[in-house]
């Protein structure tokens, strides 16, 4: 197992001068995270990465101002393939267990892309602080490219009609002589993505919601909800949510409605009573995912390979850009639709606008290979 982020690592080379209070590089990094206090989620995205490149410096003998730029590329090709195997990747589980591990696969494009954003923000407030006399990634030609999370268009969703094949998936009752535990996660399964689809909540937030962060104004049902950054916002609630919460909460043996001062948690787990952490609620959601897989491909065979290629892939933030993507095409105004996503930029939410993309491809399509009369002949055009 890997040493603990804060051991083998150097300290403070003798006469340097930094404007934290840090006496290693574990230490500094702790100082970067607390800057995120106040956004519980993001800081433990941080650490996450953060701890895997102290991990790994702490392999190579090295500490954090002695990183060149060519040990990024290391960096890089070792996330895209965590070596040895049994020594950085192994199931989740506790991070004081002695089988912890810090990666649970080798990281996808995406996924490398967005760890090195973050470290390149590590870096910039390191040299900014005076930890590191310099940031190794402002030697990144490519690095707008590269490092520019903000490009590109929102491709990992469900298109419509999947999406419309897995709701009805969803909406199979359970067979004659289920127990009452396979009817209570069958309703539970429906809220889950009900849920997810409807409002767009991150995975985090969905663990978190109360049952009185439902409630009704004048006539109109609204979600309060705290969000990254510890920001709070009210999202208009559809008609179908409240459907969904209200047979949801009869399965539980609760009044149609919340009070507003129900502090129980909505999603719970099989005692009816505990909520459904973060990590449970991912199983969830991949779980059925899986099944839907396996069931399209029973139903379609290899025509319906593709479809449950995608939905193996999918995650449960998926459902979240599903949730904005469907909405947008829709033809929800972008200001709402930056309010339902909670977006502090607008050219964050543009990027669930496919109408350029649309557009361009049906003028594309007008360009073909000569037809009719023009393919007997020849004579230059």
């Amino acid at each position: 197992m890997p040493a603990p982020a804060g051991e083998l690592l150097p300290a403070l080379p003798a006469g340097h001068s930094a404007h934290i209070s840090a006496r290693s590089d574990a230490e500094a990094v702790g100082l970067w995270l607390a800057e995120y206090r106040a956004s519980p989620q993001t800081r433990r995205a941080y650490r996450r990465e953060a701890e895997r490149l102290l991990l790994w410096l702490a392999e190579q003998g090295l500490a954090l101002g002695e990183v060149r730029r060519d040990h990024l590329d290391a960096f890089e090709a070792f996330l895209a393939d965590p070596r040895p195997r049994e020594r950085w990747v192994g199931p989740p589980r506790p991070r004081h267990a002695d089988d912890w591990r810090p990666f649970r696969g080798p990281l996808a494009p995406a996924s490398r892309r967005q760890s090195l954003v973050i470290l390149q923000g590590m870096f910039a407030w390191l040299a900014e602080a005076g930890w590191v006399a310099h940031n190794p990634f402002r030697l990144m030609r490519d690095k707008r490219r590269r490092l520019d999370n903000r490009q590109g268009g929102i491709e990992r969703y469900l298109e419509r009609p999947l999406w419309a094949w897995f709701w009805s998936w969803l909406g199979r009752p359970v067979g004659e002589g289920a127990s009452p535990r396979q009817h209570y996660e069958w309703q539970r399964r429906r809220l889950v993505f009900g849920f997810a689809y409807l409002l767009a909540p991150r995975i985090g937030e969905m663990s978190a919601a109360r049952m009185g962060d439902f409630h009704r104004r004048e006539g109109r049902w609204w979600w309060r909800v705290t969000g990254k950054g510890d920001k709070t916002a009210t999202i208009p609630v559809p008609p179908d949510m409240v459907t969904l919460l209200t047979a949801w909460r009869r399965t539980l043996g609760l009044a149609a409605e919340p009070l507003p001062d129900d502090a129980t948690p909505v999603l719970r787990s099989l005692d009816g009573r505990r909520g459904l952490g973060d990590n449970r609620l991912y199983r969830v959601i991949r779980e059925a995912f899986g099944e839907a897989a396996e069931a399209l491909e029973a139903e379609q065979g290899e025509e319906g390979r593709p479809w449950a290629m995608r939905l193996r892939a999918a995650t449960p933030h998926w459902l979240r850009h599903t949730a904005l993507t469907h909405q947008a095409q829709a033809g929800v105004e972008l200001r709402y639709l930056a309010a339902t996503a909670r977006h502090s930029r607008l050219d964050t939410t543009a990027r669930y606008l496919h109408a350029e993309d649309e557009a361009w491809h049906r003028q594309q399509s007008a360009h073909r290979l000569a037809t009719g009369a023009d393919e007997g002949s020849n004579q230059p055009v």
